[in-house]
């Protein structure tokens, strides 16, 4: 399993969690933790992007479609289990790990 595929599939579950949790009660209650928190899903959605876009482009069509296909199962795992007080801090650490695994992916693969 790549490093490229786990930051994908941690990217597309904090970037979801950050889309499922609009209820103020599922926010952080910290103005600066929600800005940072935006900021982080962002951050990961377009991470996520750029890594199925760039197997794609390398020709590596499976692992891109691999990626594809084990975010939209995550994402739906999560959705399946309902929103949970933990999602914000969960969504931060998937979207801080993912990240740092996309860096690592995009300078060592």
């Amino acid at each position: 399993m790549s490093a490229a595929f786990v930051a994908a599939l941690l990217c597309s579950v904090a970037a979801f969690i950050h889309t499922r949790s609009s209820d103020p009660a599922m926010r952080p209650a910290n103005a600066v933790a929600d800005l940072v928190w935006k900021g982080l899903a962002f951050a990961a959605l377009i991470a996520w992007g750029v890594l199925i876009v760039r197997d794609y482009a390398r020709g590596e069509w499976a692992d891109g479609t691999a990626a594809l296909l084990g975010s939209i199962a995550a994402n739906w795992y999560f959705n399946h289990r309902g929103p949970r007080p933990a999602w914000p801090g969960l969504s931060m650490l998937f979207a801080v790990v993912g990240l740092g695994l996309a860096a690592w992916s995009f300078i060592n693969e």
